[in-house]
């Protein structure tokens, strides 16, 4: 996932508003309670912070990747 999709993905799952309002805001428990914004300025893998918001918002697999409904591929390690 790029970083990008994970911005459109936020959009389309959360609203542009909250969205970013939660990227700003929420802490990331498991992302050693970073923000979105600031998990992604310290090179977290987009996919890796989006699947940590989900989870952490209780967002459902259906609608966790949008209309698509697609996960993309795991980064290489």
């Amino acid at each position: 996932m790029r970083e990008r999709e994970f911005w459109e993905l936020l959009e389309e799952v959360f609203g542009r508003s909250y969205g970013r309002s939660l990227s700003k805001d929420q802490q990331l428990h498991e992302l050693d309670s970073l923000t979105v914004v600031e998990a992604l300025e310290s090179g977290v893998e987009p996919r890796t912070v989006w699947n940590v918001l989900c989870d952490q918002m209780d967002v459902p697999d259906s609608r966790r990747w949008g209309k698509d409904h697609n996960a993309p591929p795991m980064p290489a390690r």
